[in-house]
């Protein structure tokens, strides 16, 4: 039976998309379970040394190599960096909703504004995770990503 272009063009999608998948799953977990070993919470500013911990975790449970250490330790850090102040940000615009839909009367384009506005912090965040959900990616072998998600999939109950 022939293939045709569409069919693999959809198989190639899908295979990329996958692909992404489980990388966000791998750090998705990855960061919950350092969450709950760091004992960062939430509200709390991710510190260094927290950070550090995170990351020690991380190449114990993929067996990272020393060049894999020294190239994800930046892209992880700087991703941190980068998403503290959007953190920051979005907390402020969840204190204004609140003054918003509290007073006496309700201002409908003033709260279509702030819902506007917390788009697009969402979408700069997003866009920035995944840049480094990527990048993290491309340092990680495909045994890596696998045996990450292995250990998310039995371990997602803890993960919500």
């Amino acid at each position: 039976m022939e293939q045709t272009t569409e069919t693999c063009r959809r198989r190639g999608f899908f295979r990329r998309a996958g692909l992404f998948a489980l990388a966000g799953t791998a750090l998705a977990g990855f960061g919950a379970k350092a969450y709950a070993q760091s004992g960062w919470r939430r509200g709390e500013p991710l510190s260094e040394a927290h950070l550090d911990r995170m990351l020690k975790h991380l190449y114990v449970e993929i067996d990272a190599t020393e060049d894999q250490k020294q190239r994800l330790a930046p892209i992880l850090k700087d991703a941190a960096k980068d998403l503290a102040p959007l953190r920051e940000t979005a907390r402020a615009t969840r204190a204004q909703a609140i003054e918003l839909l509290t007073q006496d009367k309700i201002d409908p384009a003033a709260i279509e504004s702030l819902r506007a506005e917390k788009m697009r912090l969402a979408d700069e965040a997003s866009r920035r995770f995944t840049r480094a959900l990527s990048d993290a990616a491309e340092v990680l072998t495909p045994e890596q990503r696998k045996t990450l998600a292995q250990r998310f999939q039995r371990h997602r109950h803890h993960f919500g």
